[in-house]
């Protein structure tokens, strides 16, 4: 049997959860960059000491991880609890009154389109093979094998955001004084347009806007926390 797959669409039982720690790990990476980014460069407009900068941008590295780890996992867990609850709910149905369910099957499969005769052999062949992932699939949109881990989300997430944070740490500290601001700029609004362009292409949507966003973005971001630390040093209010 030749296969009617294309090798540039997802198939398979697991896609959706792949595609969350993916896309939960991009997020990550991005947030990790941007946030520290505009603590250093805040920091950094104010003094040029290293000392404070550093240690701005480990708290900021270590806070924000934990923080976006947590936010995954709980967001993460809502959604698996929820999806298990319809899966429950289901199996029970199927249990209780098969025959309804047989009844209902065949009945979005024939609002889709099938003659109430094709509507009710299908239904009745999809029940024989796995009753419960048919019903999954055609009522709830759900695929048993795609449930969500907040575990793996939360890991991706914070291990994603650690990854990400060490370039603009790097690139403030590393260069000397004089340059280490537009250094950080140039390298955070680089590694943005990568972050931006792999989350577009995970999406599956053009690459240019969605990089553009991102990129600008960023740029808003530092050139307003640099603003700001500026002023706080200038003025001497630190």
């Amino acid at each position: 049997m030749t296969s009617t797959s294309h090798s540039n669409e997802p198939h398979g039982a697991g896609i959706a959860g792949k595609l969350n720690w993916l896309r939960a790990g991009v997020l990550g990476a991005n947030d990790g960059i941007v946030s520290v980014a505009a603590i250093v460069v805040g920091v950094a407009g104010a003094t040029s000491a290293a000392a404070p900068i550093l240690t701005a941008g480990a708290a900021g590295v270590v806070g924000g991880a934990i923080s976006m780890a947590l936010g995954e996992y709980v967001s993460v867990s809502s959604q698996r609890d929820s999806q298990r609850a319809l899966i429950v709910k289901e199996r029970q149905e199927l249990a209780e009154t098969p025959e309804q369910e047989l009844r209902e099957l065949a009945g979005i499969y024939q609002a889709k389109g099938l003659s109430a005769a094709t509507a009710q052999a299908v239904a009745e062949e999809l029940t024989a093979h796995d009753a419960l992932s048919a019903h999954l699939e055609a009522e709830l949109g759900i695929n048993e094998a795609d449930v969500v881990s907040p575990w793996q989300a939360a890991g991706a997430s914070a291990l994603a955001f650690f990854i990400g944070s060490l370039l603009p740490m790097l690139a403030i500290l590393l260069p000397p004084a004089s340059i280490r601001i537009p250094v950080t700029f140039v390298a955070v609004l680089i590694a943005l347009a990568i972050t931006g362009a792999t989350s577009a292409r995970i999406g599956g949507s053009p690459l240019l806007r969605p990089t553009l966003r991102v990129v600008i973005g960023g740029a808003i971001a530092l050139a307003a926390t640099f603003l700001i630390g500026t002023w706080l040093g200038t003025s001497g209010v630190v």
